[in-house]
């Protein structure tokens, strides 16, 4: 992403628009803030954001004809905020700020003629801005009609505090109304001192010329069209005839900054967007916002808690209606506009730390953030893009998507996938895709619906099971989603180009995408609930609830309207009764799984689950396997709509399946791999050879649910116990085993112990970094020019008395050096001194070293 691509998301986010009132303001005062600090009850804060602001705050605090009443958003239910009423309240009894800072002088001057509010603006910007500042008011009484106000709207000492600030502020005065000719020098003169020169409205007599009208004034500049360069002009009446104290401020204000930059030879005209009253894209929902009367004032102006009531009706204009349902945009605390130069940032860095590679691979690519953005600004475009670009570089850290990459992998694999053609006529007019979360975690319904297809569907129907490749996509890894789509096109091919009947709405967005598509032109696929509901339903049915049911849409179905009609077809056809969750539909909220959030950041998933859970008291109903299992992980009772097509399991045991769990990772893993060899045996005939060398390992249920939390998969453990063949530890205390095994760029540790001739597990844990005797490591690759970090620290276990199985020799303390990505580390770990076989400690590999690991993947 080049600077102006990153301009051109950062405009596509609205959030930093000014407010309504804001935009009507001719000096851009931030009502809101202000308003704000009044809601708090905090008339100091309130005042301090009028004096950042105004040009002689003291007055125009007062007597501010507030125009930006009349875009207030408020009126939409209810009045206009007060606004004008509580700018009076915050001068009366806001503590007065320090005087404004003068910055250091220019060695130039200007000549301001007038008396009134735009030429006392413009003389009071001229001398912050670090001008001299000549004003003569040729006679006339200084503020002009300002001074002839009642005292209790405007007191006299007001317009005196204002004066001092200027005179501080170097402002030379000059009240003498002198002769003609010498006031018709006066600009002349100026002139040719190199001096800019304002003329305020109403002084034209005095000089024996028209004043030009507004209309006959360049509108940016208010320079004099014949007036000669470096003259300028402002304080015209309305329509009506009225000089209106904020518009002859903003007069005073523009002409000021044309004198500025007349005087320091910049461009009268670039970048002036920002001044004066503008536009705003600004977006705010009224959605649910009362109306509300405004607060009438007991007396004249309000008192505190009048104050605080009135400002207390006010929106706080903003649009946040992405961050308002997103919890990902929420957790990180910011908007789009912020998080485009957040990861252009990122990407940027060549070396430090990125700080945000999670902000990067945590969205979970759901889109609902565009479809509620009153700009369509699309977060899953701008991430997946970061991701994709961070794969091509080399900067992905490895451990983020690896652990369901490799999960794709297994599900693709000898062990899992699957591709033939009906078992019957050996044809194939359609093929069946339940895709690889439907066989893991609902295996006896794929079998289910492909006995109904194949019985209901003429010219036979074939079986695909794998993963379509969606979690390579998520991952960035283009060339893993290319490859993917070329191995699903070959099976697709080999069965003669069947149609697909796909399970899973990611699969569909998958087949239907530009990668199948160019992999496997012609490749048409539809959903299995478009297919069931024009096909008779088995009988006899499972009985349905007599409540209705929540029915959650999946994400991924957002634009797949046929999908989601077809589930409630099937619903409707079942008796279920669905009641339409908020955010449904196009507006479907992620379960938590989409994107890989949940791999990312775990808590973060957890907490879209449960948000998504709690949308509704009801049980829920879910056309999706993940989107079902990650619901009823909450504690939601979930149904799967096929639960109300086919008994499974737990219904045929008298059990409850909307309470049933899911399977977790190991689970799944063996599912699917159970359901292929089921299939090949049953279906095809055909006797599936399993590895009878690993050996069987009891889990604890609790630590299970420790290993599911890890990351940590049973298959992996018995393959790490199977490794280690007589290269153990072992705790003589307890006589409980430690096996250790690398097969790739993870190291596993197995501790298990023997009972009744079964090997039990008692805990698993895991790292990153390559460590020297752990996991057949022999030794630290060579890192050609590493400075070795020393770490003065022994890492023993928490307990036991730890001896080498293989030597009988108990370890000791020596001095290991581990490495990663790169780095080099000593450390002393607890080894065996003659084969060199080292222990590192849970508390070591979960603690420190992941710390360490985390951070040198995000260098």
């Amino acid at each position: 992403m080049d600077q102006q691509t990153l301009r051109q998301w950062e405009s596509r986010c609205i959030q930093e628009e000014p407010p309504f009132c804001q935009a009507a303001c001719p000096l851009r005062v931030d009502a809101r803030a202000f308003v704000g600090f009044l809601a708090k009850g905090d008339a100091d804060g309130a005042r301090k954001v009028l004096e950042r602001t105004l040009p002689l705050p003291g007055v125009l605090g007062r007597v501010c004809e507030a125009p930006c009443e009349a875009a207030c958003k408020r009126r939409e239910a209810g009045d206009a905020v007060g606004i004008g009423r509580l700018e009076r309240f915050a001068m009366l009894h806001g503590k007065p700020g320090p005087r404004p800072m003068r910055l250091p002088g220019r060695g130039k001057s200007a000549l301001v003629l007038g008396c009134g509010v735009a030429a006392l603006t413009c003389a009071w910007d001229l001398l912050k801005k670090g001008y001299g500042v000549g004003l003569h008011t040729l006679g006339q009484p200084l503020f002009g009609d300002l001074a002839e106000l009642s005292a209790a709207i405007l007191p006299p000492e007001a317009l005196e505090a204002e004066l001092a600030t200027l005179k501080s502020l170097g402002l030379a005065l000059d009240e003498t109304s002198g002769d003609a000719a010498a006031l018709e020098a006066l600009p002349r003169e100026a002139l040719a001192q190199g001096r800019a020169v304002f003329l305020e409205y109403g002084l034209a007599a005095r000089f024996g010329a028209g004043y030009p009208a507004r209309a006959d004034v360049d509108p940016v500049t208010l320079a004099a069209a014949d007036g000669g360069e470096g003259v300028f002009l402002g304080g015209w009446p309305d329509g009506a005839g009225r000089i209106r104290c904020i518009d002859a401020a903003a007069d005073g204000r523009r002409t000021a900054s044309s004198m500025d930059r007349w005087l320091s030879g910049a461009s009268l005209t670039a970048s002036r967007e920002k001044e004066g009253v503008a536009q705003t894209r600004l977006f705010t929902s009224m959605a649910g916002v009362e109306p509300l009367a405004r607060i009438v004032p007991a007396g004249a102006d309000y008192d505190a808690a009048e104050a605080v009531r009135e400002a207390a009706r006010c929106l706080q204009c903003q649009c946040l209606e992405c961050v308002r349902i997103c919890a990902f945009l929420s957790k990180h605390k910011a908007y789009p506009k912020v998080y485009a130069r957040q990861i252009y940032n990122n990407a940027a860095i060549v070396k430090g730390q990125h700080l945000a590679n999670t902000l990067v691979n945590s969205c979970s690519l759901c889109g609902l953030c565009e479809r509620v953005c009153p700009e369509h600004f699309a977060m899953a475009e701008l991430c997946l893009t970061a991701r994709q670009d961070m794969v091509a570089r080399g900067v992905m850290p490895q451990s983020a998507h690896e652990f369901a990459l490799e999960d794709m992998a297994q599900a693709c694999g000898p062990d899992a996938a699957l591709s033939r053609p009906d078992p019957e006529t050996g044809t194939c007019a359609a093929v069946f895709f339940p895709g690889c979360q439907l066989a893991a975690s609902h295996p006896h319904h794929v079998k289910s619906a492909y006995a109904l297809l194949r019985r209901e569907l003429s010219g036979g129907v074939g079986l695909m099971l794998r993963c379509c490749g969606i979690p390579a996509h998520w991952a960035g890894q283009e060339e893993l989603s290319r490859q993917a789509a070329r191995e699903f096109a070959d099976q697709w091919r080999a069965l003669g180009q069947p149609r697909v009947i796909a399970a899973c709405s990611g699969c569909l967005s998958m087949l239907r995408g530009p990668l199948f598509q160019a992999a496997a032109p012609g490749l048409a696929a539809v959903s299995l609930w478009e297919t069931l509901a024009a096909l008779p339903l088995p009988e006899p049915r499972p009985a349905v609830p007599a409540a209705p049911l929540a029915l959650h849409d999946p994400c991924t179905a957002r634009d797949d309207a046929g999908y989601r009609a077809g589930a409630r077809a099937v619903a409707s056809a079942l008796g279920v009764a669905v009641d339409e969750l908020p955010l449904s539909g196009e507006l479907a909220e992620c379960c938590g799984f989409g994107g890989l959030m949940a791999q990312v950041d775990a808590p973060l998933g957890k907490a879209v689950a449960q948000g998504r859970a709690d949308r509704s008291p009801l049980d829920y109903l879910a056309c999706c396997a993940m989107c079902r299992d990650r619901l009823a992980a909450t504690g939601k009772r979930t149904w799967h709509l096929l639960d109300f097509v086919f008994p499974g399991p737990a219904a045929a045991q008298g059990g409850d399946p909307a309470a049933t769990p899911g399977p977790g990772y190991s689970g799944r893993v063996e599912a699917r791999a159970a359901l292929k060899q089921e299939l090949l045996r049953e279906l095809w005939g055909e006797e599936p050879q399993a590895d009878a060398s690993l050996p069987e390992l009891l889990v604890p249920p609790e630590l299970l649910a420790r290993l599911e939390e890890r990351r940590i998969l049973v298959p992996e453990l018995r393959r790490a116990v199977r490794e280690a063949g007589k290269r153990l530890l072992l705790d003589v205390d307890s006589g409980r085993m430690l096996a250790s095994f690398r097969p790739r760029r993870v190291t596993f540790w197995a501790e298990f112990a023997s009972e009744d001739g079964h090997l039990r597990l008692t805990n698993a844990w895991s790292h990153r970094m390559i460590v020297p005797g752990a996991g057949g490591v022999q030794e630290a690759p060579a890192q050609s020019g590493a400075v070795v970090n020393r770490v003065d620290q022994t890492y023993v276990p928490a307990s036991g008395s730890w001896t080498c199985a293989a030597c009988g020799q108990e370890l000791a303390p020596s001095p290991v050096v581990a490495s990663y990505l790169g780095s080099v580390f000593t450390i002393s770990l607890l080894s065996c001194p003659a084969c060199g076989q080292t222990l590192v400690p849970e508390d070591l590999a979960l603690g420190r070293m992941f710390e360490v690991e985390q951070l040198l993947e995000d260098k």
